[in-house]
């Protein structure tokens, strides 16, 4: 069950589009502003504490429920779809489709990356805009994790480089250039309203997982792979690795990458660099660019887990992999798009 506790912000210690961070008199906390508006020293708060009293991946950050100085507060939407359906905080956040009838379903053969992990998002993009600096990427964040796209410090990153230029939200998920009311309509709107010759798909921050084979979002990547295949993409699994996870089902190539092949009704590509690819069956060996070089080249922080390159090798070479993919796919496609070259 939920814990709520009334606090005061003493300070707002930094904002952006959608996201205030602030501080209070019960500990730091962040506030959506897009559902329940602004917040100012001084104004008495409601705040949900349940994460952090756990000790779960807020990482120590309350959350603003409601702002007691004030009696109402209305941001009307665009349209008449909802998402966080059924809750207190459902919000009318319309839909791309909604005006959108006869929006085209093939992909193209556009090529699709799908991740287990929000971190792997943000190298794979990288990848891809180190080896080809104009392709224009789509980033399709799923509501397997966080459901605000505005709590991503690593998306903020991205859009503010012009790393990935399109953001989509789909299913609960908000806070998207676009909002999607799935997955497959996400990459349809990538394809056809983004103008995007790329996708990337995964959650946002907060992967849940459990000690299970099941019991973890990352599945939700078997749903994605057999989506992209049916929409005629060309699609890729960005695998998880790791060379120091003190679980051993996490060492080397995690198991989740093998229950995500096994859910998946379409076999994916499976790029990996060398010394991961015999764990994995039917693996092709891509050798990604050093994500040190390239993440410094662009003055991007990518972590996973708390461990950037330096620390976990393995981790950030099966993801540079994935994003070498990428690019190779689209080179690729302008191979056949230019006869003769």
């Amino acid at each position: 069950m939920p814990n709520f506790v009334t606090a005061t912000v003493t300070e707002v210690l930094s904002e952006r589009d959608g996201l205030q961070r602030v501080a209070t008199d019960a500990g730091r906390a962040y506030v959506l502003t897009g559902l329940v508006g602004t917040v100012a020293a001084g104004d008495p708060v409601v705040l949900n504490t349940t994460a952090v009293d756990l000790g779960l991946g807020t990482g120590g950050w309350h959350v603003v429920h409601w702002n007691l100085a004030r009696r109402a507060w209305s941001q009307p939407g665009p349209g008449h779809i909802m998402k966080l359906r059924y809750t207190s905080l459902q919000s009318d956040t319309g839909a791309a489709e909604e005006d959108r009838p006869d929006l085209p379903e093939a992909l193209d053969g556009m090529p699709v990356v799908a991740c287990s992990l929000h971190s792997q998002v943000g190298v794979v993009a990288a990848v891809v805009r180190h080896l080809r600096p104009a392709a224009r990427v789509a980033y399709v964040m799923t509501d397997g994790a966080a459901l605000p796209l505005a709590l991503s410090d690593l998306v903020h990153a991205l859009r503010t480089r012009g790393i990935v230029p399109a953001t989509i939200t789909a299913g609960n998920a908000f806070g998207g250039d676009l909002e999607a009311v799935s997955v497959p309509s996400a990459l349809a709107l990538a394809r056809h309203v983004a103008s995007a010759d790329l996708a990337i798909v995964g959650m946002g921050p907060g992967v849940v997982g459990t000690a299970s084979t099941l019991g973890t979002t990352a599945v939700e990547a078997a749903a994605v792979i057999d989506a992209a295949h049916a929409l005629g993409g060309r699609v890729a699994l960005c695998c998880r690795a790791s060379g120091v996870d003190r679980r051993e089902r996490h060492r080397g190539v995690s198991h989740h990458v093998h229950t995500i092949l096994r859910l998946a009704g379409h076999r994916p590509e499976v790029p990996l660099p060398a010394a991961l690819a015999p764990e994995v069956a039917g693996s092709a060996v891509v050798e990604g660019p050093a994500a040190a070089d390239v993440l410094g080249e662009l003055d991007l922080v990518v972590t996973s887990m708390g461990r950037g390159p330096a620390d976990d090798p393995l981790f950030f070479a099966a993801a540079t992999s994935a994003g070498a993919w990428a690019a190779g796919a689209l080179e690729e496609r302008d191979r056949r798009r230019t006869p003769g070259r």
